[in-house]
């Protein structure tokens, strides 16, 4: 394993800017805006959320890191963590849940916070969320809960615990073009759990379960592989489970559906930089198949290819390989990989003790990229056999110029 991490390449990724936090943030403390909107919140232990987006300064692209004031959140509170979602269409408008402790006297007390604005043309703004006066829950004590909004404004509804050990992580994925999901979680025993749910008729279709070593710190459900559709069969994602353990390599169990939690994969030398704190499954090389991202805690972000057969390579044993790594000044908490510019190449943002790392690729070799694939499928049109009907052919004469 310790061959395998050293032998990895340099980052591709370069720095472009970074945010010095007031105090450290946690795992829970990075949440993306609203989606295709370039933004994201970071929270703060000490009550702190910024709002970090790039803006048009002076005709120069610029990082910009705004405190947000969020309602009803006291000044001595502590923020554990922080998440936003969209809603589901018809409705618009983005949702923000900040969890903290406030003290108490003797023991600290935990609230949760849920934010939006149904004002029309603010439903996506950060400031105006902010001011909302909250849906607020408090003294929550079971494992997991999930709340909704009903047809009453204000209200909630709540459904029961899902586990009886302490959950870390959680996970959902939606199978696309069916009614089924699945749903991974991970715990601080260990204990590891995947259901496959059919959601309309709220039945649980299959379950696999595996203890491991150590805390849970992230289970990511990702398509590994898209197999190719047969004609008479509909399209079956190739579902896999990202399991990061904080004592143990990180794994990846493939073929969910069809091998439950029996196909496991390590990531070599992902135990060799102390705990493992947070896991990303994002297409960083932009070559169309995702890469796992890992960072630990010894201050090191190390980035993994799948390497098989099915990915057009006979002949290769299934497994990952680590394609480079990028040590930083201080350990890694949480990560993010989005859109933050606005020119269609996506940001990775690694938020640190010390603050948010903004890593950017290279335009010259992104460009380089574009001309070489570009013209592959020039070439590749220009070998295509023409029959009738062939898009590729000449299309209809223009009329002439007026």
């Amino acid at each position: 394993m310790g061959e395998a991490a050293v032998a990895a390449g340099p980052c591709p990724l370069r720095e472009d800017s970074f945010t010095r936090f007031s105090s450290q943030s946690n795992v829970y403390g990075l949440a993306g805006g609203a989606g295709g909107r370039g933004e994201l919140l970071a929270a703060t232990l000490k009550g702190k959320v910024l709002g970090f987006r790039y803006q048009d300064l002076r005709q120069k692209i610029r990082p910009v890191a705004k405190e947000l004031q969020f309602n009803y959140i006291p000044v001595d509170a502590e923020i554990v963590s922080i998440d936003t979602f969209n809603k589901s269409p018809p409705k618009q408008g983005l949702v923000v849940g900040i969890t903290f402790i406030k003290d108490s006297g003797d023991k600290g007390c935990p609230f949760l916070n849920i934010y939006c604005d149904y004002e029309p043309g603010s439903e996506f703004n950060l400031d105006s969320i902010a001011r909302e006066g909250p849906w607020q829950v408090w003294g929550a004590h079971l494992p997991v809960s999930s709340y909704r909004e009903v047809s009453v404004p204000g209200h909630l509804g709540s459904q029961t615990p899902v586990s009886g050990s302490l959950v870390l992580w959680l996970d959902v994925h939606n199978l696309p073009g069916t009614s089924r999901r699945l749903s991974a979680l991970g715990c601080q025993s260990g204990y590891v759990r995947v259901a496959h749910v059919d959601q309309r008729s709220q039945e649980v279709l299959h379950m696999w379960t595996v203890l491991q070593d150590g805390p849970i710190s992230r289970v990511i459900v990702f398509s590994l592989t898209a197999p190719e559709e047969a004609p008479d069969q509909p399209r079956q994602e190739a579902c896999s489970v990202l399991v990061v353990s904080m004592l143990e390599p990180a794994v990846v169990y493939r073929d969910l559906l069809n091998r439950g939690l029996e196909d496991q994969l390590l990531l070599p030398g992902s135990d060799q930089f102390d705990s493992v704190l947070c896991g990303l499954v994002t297409d960083v090389d932009l070559d169309g198949q995702p890469e796992v991202l890992v960072a630990t805690y010894g201050q090191e972000l190390l980035c993994y290819k799948y390497r098989g057969p099915e990915l057009g390579l006979p002949g290769a044993t299934p497994g990952f390989q680590l394609l480079w790594r990028r040590s930083f000044s201080s350990p890694l908490l949480a990560m993010a990989h989005v859109d933050l510019t606005g020119d269609g190449l996506q940001e990775l943002a690694v938020v640190s003790l010390k603050g948010m790392h903004i890593l950017q690729h290279s335009l010259i070799q992104a460009s380089e990229l574009v001309l070489t694939r570009l013209r592959r499928q020039v070439e590749q049109r220009r070998r295509r056999p023409r029959g009738l009907g062939d898009r590729s052919g000449p299309g209809p004469a223009e009329p002439p110029a007026s």
